[in-house]
Protein backbone atom coordinates (compact mmCIF):
# COMPACT_ATOMS: atom_id res chain seq x y z
CA UNK A 1 0.00 0.00 0.00
CA UNK A 2 0.71 3.23 -0.87
CA UNK A 3 2.35 5.74 1.70
CA UNK A 4 0.47 9.05 1.41
CA UNK A 5 3.04 12.42 1.91
CA UNK A 6 2.13 15.14 4.02
CA UNK A 7 0.71 17.04 1.52
CA UNK A 8 -1.59 13.98 0.86
CA UNK A 9 -0.02 13.10 -2.46
CA UNK A 10 1.33 9.24 -2.97
CA UNK A 11 4.47 8.65 -4.14
CA UNK A 12 3.63 7.98 -7.42
CA UNK A 13 1.07 10.72 -8.06
CA UNK A 14 4.44 13.01 -7.68
CA UNK A 15 5.99 10.51 -9.96
CA UNK A 16 3.57 11.73 -12.48
CA UNK A 17 3.54 15.24 -11.96
CA UNK A 18 6.90 14.98 -12.00
CA UNK A 19 7.25 13.41 -15.47
CA UNK A 20 4.10 15.87 -16.85
CA UNK A 21 6.56 18.74 -15.69
CA UNK A 22 9.59 16.96 -17.64
CA UNK A 23 7.46 16.26 -20.69
CA UNK A 24 6.51 20.20 -20.97
CA UNK A 25 9.91 20.78 -19.82
CA UNK A 26 10.87 19.33 -23.31
CA UNK A 27 8.39 20.25 -25.53
CA UNK A 28 9.28 23.86 -24.34
CA UNK A 29 12.88 23.01 -25.37
CA UNK A 30 12.42 21.18 -28.10
CA UNK A 31 9.85 23.96 -29.74
CA UNK A 32 12.94 26.79 -29.34
CA UNK A 33 15.41 24.61 -30.78
CA UNK A 34 12.98 23.92 -33.56
CA UNK A 35 13.10 27.61 -33.94
CA UNK A 36 16.90 28.15 -34.20
CA UNK A 37 18.39 24.71 -35.91
CA UNK A 38 14.98 23.17 -37.53
CA UNK A 39 13.46 20.32 -36.93
CA UNK A 40 16.77 17.97 -37.21
CA UNK A 41 17.88 19.70 -34.10
CA UNK A 42 20.21 17.41 -32.39
CA UNK A 43 18.03 15.40 -29.13
CA UNK A 44 21.33 16.24 -27.04
CA UNK A 45 20.93 19.81 -27.72
CA UNK A 46 17.39 19.94 -26.89
CA UNK A 47 18.45 17.60 -23.63
CA UNK A 48 20.73 20.18 -22.50
CA UNK A 49 18.39 23.32 -23.21
CA UNK A 50 15.52 21.20 -21.14
CA UNK A 51 17.62 20.51 -18.22
CA UNK A 52 17.07 16.35 -18.85
CA UNK A 53 18.93 13.63 -20.03
CA UNK A 54 18.35 12.13 -23.36
CA UNK A 55 17.02 9.04 -22.01
CA UNK A 56 13.84 11.24 -20.24
CA UNK A 57 13.90 12.53 -23.88
CA UNK A 58 13.26 9.28 -25.91
CA UNK A 59 11.00 7.91 -22.70
CA UNK A 60 8.37 10.28 -23.98
CA UNK A 61 9.14 10.61 -27.25
CA UNK A 62 10.52 7.27 -28.62
CA UNK A 63 10.88 8.62 -31.97
CA UNK A 64 11.87 11.98 -33.58
CA UNK A 65 8.31 12.23 -35.16
CA UNK A 66 6.63 11.76 -31.42
CA UNK A 67 8.50 14.65 -30.52
CA UNK A 68 7.81 16.62 -33.76
CA UNK A 69 4.36 15.95 -33.62
CA UNK A 70 3.94 16.68 -29.78
CA UNK A 71 5.60 19.99 -30.27
CA UNK A 72 3.22 20.62 -33.11
CA UNK A 73 0.29 19.54 -30.95
CA UNK A 74 1.79 21.68 -28.09
CA UNK A 75 1.59 24.85 -30.30
CA UNK A 76 -1.27 24.24 -31.77
CA UNK A 77 -3.18 24.38 -27.86
CA UNK A 78 -0.87 27.12 -26.95
CA UNK A 79 -2.13 29.13 -29.74
CA UNK A 80 -5.60 28.30 -29.67
CA UNK A 81 -6.45 28.58 -25.87
CA UNK A 82 -4.63 32.55 -26.17
CA UNK A 83 -7.10 33.84 -28.36
CA UNK A 84 -9.93 33.82 -25.88
CA UNK A 85 -7.47 35.24 -23.45
CA UNK A 86 -6.28 37.71 -25.20
CA UNK A 87 -10.06 38.85 -25.91
CA UNK A 88 -10.89 39.20 -22.90
CA UNK A 89 -7.45 41.25 -21.73
CA UNK A 90 -6.56 43.38 -24.92
CA UNK A 91 -7.53 46.90 -25.05
CA UNK A 92 -9.82 46.22 -28.36
CA UNK A 93 -10.81 42.97 -30.56
CA UNK A 94 -8.68 44.74 -32.93
CA UNK A 95 -5.71 44.59 -30.67
CA UNK A 96 -6.10 41.17 -29.73
CA UNK A 97 -6.45 40.32 -33.10
CA UNK A 98 -2.92 41.49 -34.14
CA UNK A 99 -1.28 39.85 -30.76
CA UNK A 100 -2.72 36.44 -31.61
CA UNK A 101 -1.40 36.81 -35.23
CA UNK A 102 2.26 37.40 -33.48
CA UNK A 103 1.53 34.50 -31.87
CA UNK A 104 0.46 32.40 -34.95
CA UNK A 105 3.52 34.07 -36.92
CA UNK A 106 5.57 32.70 -33.96
CA UNK A 107 3.64 29.20 -34.47
CA UNK A 108 4.56 29.15 -37.91
CA UNK A 109 8.00 29.82 -37.65
CA UNK A 110 8.27 26.98 -35.06
CA UNK A 111 6.69 24.33 -37.16
CA UNK A 112 9.09 25.13 -40.07
CA UNK A 113 10.53 22.13 -41.41
CA UNK A 114 7.57 19.81 -40.06
CA UNK A 115 6.18 18.15 -43.20
CA UNK A 116 10.24 16.78 -44.12
CA UNK A 117 10.06 15.25 -40.78
CA UNK A 118 7.31 13.43 -41.50
CA UNK A 119 7.66 12.41 -44.87
CA UNK A 120 7.70 9.09 -44.08
CA UNK A 121 4.27 8.79 -42.01
CA UNK A 122 1.92 11.09 -44.06
CA UNK A 123 -0.88 9.87 -42.33
CA UNK A 124 0.25 11.55 -39.31
CA UNK A 125 0.95 14.89 -40.91
CA UNK A 126 -2.69 14.82 -42.48
CA UNK A 127 -4.25 14.31 -39.17
CA UNK A 128 -2.16 16.90 -37.98
CA UNK A 129 -3.10 19.51 -40.64
CA UNK A 130 -7.10 18.63 -40.13
CA UNK A 131 -6.16 19.53 -35.95
CA UNK A 132 -4.36 22.48 -36.79
CA UNK A 133 -7.18 24.13 -39.12
CA UNK A 134 -9.88 22.59 -36.17
CA UNK A 135 -8.28 24.14 -33.47
CA UNK A 136 -7.25 27.49 -35.23
CA UNK A 137 -10.12 28.60 -37.78
CA UNK A 138 -12.58 29.15 -34.81
CA UNK A 139 -10.53 30.84 -32.83
CA UNK A 140 -9.33 33.26 -36.16
CA UNK A 141 -13.00 33.58 -36.59
CA UNK A 142 -14.21 34.49 -33.42
CA UNK A 143 -11.36 37.42 -32.92
CA UNK A 144 -12.26 38.96 -36.42
CA UNK A 145 -16.22 38.51 -35.52
CA UNK A 146 -15.23 40.35 -32.38
CA UNK A 147 -13.39 42.73 -34.22
CA UNK A 148 -15.91 43.50 -37.18
CA UNK A 149 -18.92 43.96 -34.29
CA UNK A 150 -16.57 46.41 -32.64
CA UNK A 151 -16.42 48.44 -36.37
CA UNK A 152 -12.76 47.91 -36.08
CA UNK A 153 -12.58 46.29 -39.59
CA UNK A 154 -14.94 45.64 -42.54
CA UNK A 155 -16.66 42.18 -42.77
CA UNK A 156 -15.89 40.05 -45.26
CA UNK A 157 -12.43 38.31 -44.05
CA UNK A 158 -12.88 34.61 -43.82
CA UNK A 159 -10.32 33.36 -41.32
CA UNK A 160 -9.06 30.50 -43.62
CA UNK A 161 -7.77 33.41 -46.56
CA UNK A 162 -6.03 35.37 -43.32
CA UNK A 163 -4.62 32.33 -42.02
CA UNK A 164 -3.42 31.03 -44.90
CA UNK A 165 -2.16 34.67 -46.36
CA UNK A 166 -0.01 35.15 -43.66
CA UNK A 167 1.53 31.56 -44.12
CA UNK A 168 2.62 32.37 -47.11
CA UNK A 169 4.24 35.69 -46.25
CA UNK A 170 5.74 33.72 -43.75
CA UNK A 171 7.27 31.61 -46.72
CA UNK A 172 11.00 32.22 -47.24
CA UNK A 173 12.12 34.32 -44.63
CA UNK A 174 14.93 32.18 -43.78
CA UNK A 175 16.14 32.65 -47.69
CA UNK A 176 16.41 36.22 -47.22
CA UNK A 177 17.60 38.36 -44.52
CA UNK A 178 16.16 41.80 -46.19
CA UNK A 179 12.39 39.93 -45.64
CA UNK A 180 10.61 40.46 -43.43
CA UNK A 181 7.21 39.32 -42.82
CA UNK A 182 5.85 40.55 -39.94
CA UNK A 183 6.25 43.66 -41.50
CA UNK A 184 4.04 42.58 -44.62
CA UNK A 185 1.67 41.08 -41.92
CA UNK A 186 0.93 44.51 -40.50
CA UNK A 187 0.55 46.03 -43.31
CA UNK A 188 -2.22 43.17 -44.34
CA UNK A 189 -3.88 43.71 -41.13
CA UNK A 190 -3.72 47.64 -41.66
CA UNK A 191 -5.81 46.83 -44.89
CA UNK A 192 -8.46 45.41 -43.20
CA UNK A 193 -9.13 48.01 -41.16
CA UNK A 194 -12.18 50.70 -41.32
CA UNK A 195 -10.70 53.90 -41.95
CA UNK A 196 -11.73 55.47 -38.84
CA UNK A 197 -10.10 52.60 -36.63
CA UNK A 198 -7.11 53.63 -34.93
Amino acid sequence: MATESPAGDSPSRGRRADARRNRQTVLAAAAEEFVTSGVDAPIRRIAARAGVGMATIYRHFPTRADLVTAVYHHQIEACAEAGPDLLARAGSPLEALRQWIDLFVDFLVTKHGLADALQSDNDRFAALHAYFLDRLLPVCAQLLDAAVEAGEIRPGTQPYELMRGIGNLCVGRDDDPRYDPRRLIALLLRGLERPHAS
